[in-house]
């Protein structure tokens, strides 16, 4: 048996309706007296965020809103979030929203009684001390940030930066997918794509992939690739919504142990640029990057072609093959632009953005095969 160790939330609560029924209880438990709900204008703007607000005063924990996170959330956002956070002199963090508004509830949580600075903790490893109680609560299937111990901000016009603790682990991720019924066809489907990459880069990945984070991923995938057609075509059906909220918080636990790669690397400039969302940029490149890992992929791929399909069965160069097929048909089927040239990416551009993804070592060093910047140039020009 392998040796390996793996780490996530100490609790995680699935189940319908269960922002309203719990969330006072479960911070009244984690003594939380006075939390700050991180989210965004959207979320209230909607009124998903009652349902959290009542359970809370029920429960008799004052509750403060904090509503200015956008998305790709920069380092000045952050830094106004801490300030109200430090002047409201809270106990508690809540994230409610998609993974911006989850990975800044994290470093509130993580900095509002710190003496390090934001510059201070990106890194690996480099956060200390202790945090404030953290709860976290999706409302989009797919990053998987309620289970992962890293936190993505933006640091300029076109760069990001990762703070990767274990200090960021909640402790209690909040599964409710009655927050994610009604939400744009668009969102629902570039998110559980997102979900899928994290699956697959998870299992795919070089360092720190394990027995457990394959098991996960694998169930991950079979959920997601099995209900993501539904979940966009239909969004109020709530098996669709609750098997997608569910897979993309596994894919969460499984890449938060074996780190995600060339995917990631290859759509972090395309959001740095062109503010493509996350979701969409690791869409637009994941099948040319498949096909690029393919020669030391094969076995891998062949064995996620059973996930996808249980029935396939054919030599492993097919069945990987097959796999890549598998994953360009989900994207076409929901119906998500696929191609650079749809997003107006200027394809004079492409050396450049190629230049910025060999930035992302952190990422690319988890790779199956070793990734240049020529290579990078190509993934880019098959995916315009």
């Amino acid at each position: 048996m392998q040796d390996f160790s793996f780490s996530t939330v100490k609790t995680i609560i699935n189940e319908l309706g269960s922002c309203h029924r719990q969330l006072g209880t479960i911070a009244k438990s984690l003594a939380i007296t006075r939390v700050l709900v991180v989210t965004d204008a959207g979320i209230v703007q909607s009124g998903m965020i009652e349902p959290a607000l009542a359970s809370l005063t029920a429960m008799g924990v004052v509750s403060v809103v904090y509503t200015d996170v956008v998305a790709d959330p920069p380092e000045i956002v952050v830094e106004r979030a801490l300030t109200f956070a430090r002047e409201q002199q809270i106990d508690g963090v809540i994230g409610l929203g998609g993974g911006s508004s989850m990975d800044v509830a994290k470093v509130i949580a993580l900095l509002t009684k710190s003496s390090q600075s934001l510059q201070e903790v990106y890194g690996v490893g480099n956060a200390k001390g202790t945090r404030l109680p953290l709860i976290q609560i999706p409302t989009t299937a797919g990053t998987g940030s309620e289970v992962t111990p890293i936190s993505i901000i933006t640091t300029g016009e076109t760069t990001k930066q990762g703070i990767v603790s274990p200090l960021l682990i909640a402790d209690v991720a909040l599964l409710d997918a009655e927050l994610t019924v009604g939400l744009p066809s668009h969102v629902t489907a570039a998110t559980g794509i997102d979900a899928m990459v994290h699956a697959i880069e998870a299992y795919t990945s070089q360092h720190r992939k394990n027995p457990y984070s394959d098991l996960l991923a694998c169930e991950a995938l079979r959920l997601l690739s099995k209900h993501i057609v539904t979940a966009v075509e239909d969004g109020h059906n709530l098996i669709a919504r609750s098997a997608m909220l569910y897979g993309a918080m596994l894919a969460g636990q499984a890449f938060a142990n074996a780190p995600v790669a060339a995917v990631h690397a290859l759509a972090y400039p395309l959001g740095g640029h062109y503010h493509i969302s996350h979701g969409l940029s690791n869409s637009l490149v994941l099948p040319h990057v498949l096909r690029f890992n393919l020669p030391n992929a094969v076995q891998a791929y062949a064995e996620l072609a059973h996930v996808v399909n249980p029935y396939a069965r054919a030599k492993p160069i097919t069945l990987a093959e097959y796999f890549i097929e598998a994953m360009q048909t989900l994207i076409s089927a929901v119906k998500i632009p696929t191609t650079l040239r749809q997003l107006n990416v200027p394809e004079t551009d492409l050396p450049m953005l190629a230049k910025d993804a060999l930035l992302q070592q952190r990422l690319l060093m988890n790779n199956p095969r070793l990734v240049t910047e020529v290579d990078a140039l190509a993934i880019y020009q098959a995916a315009y």
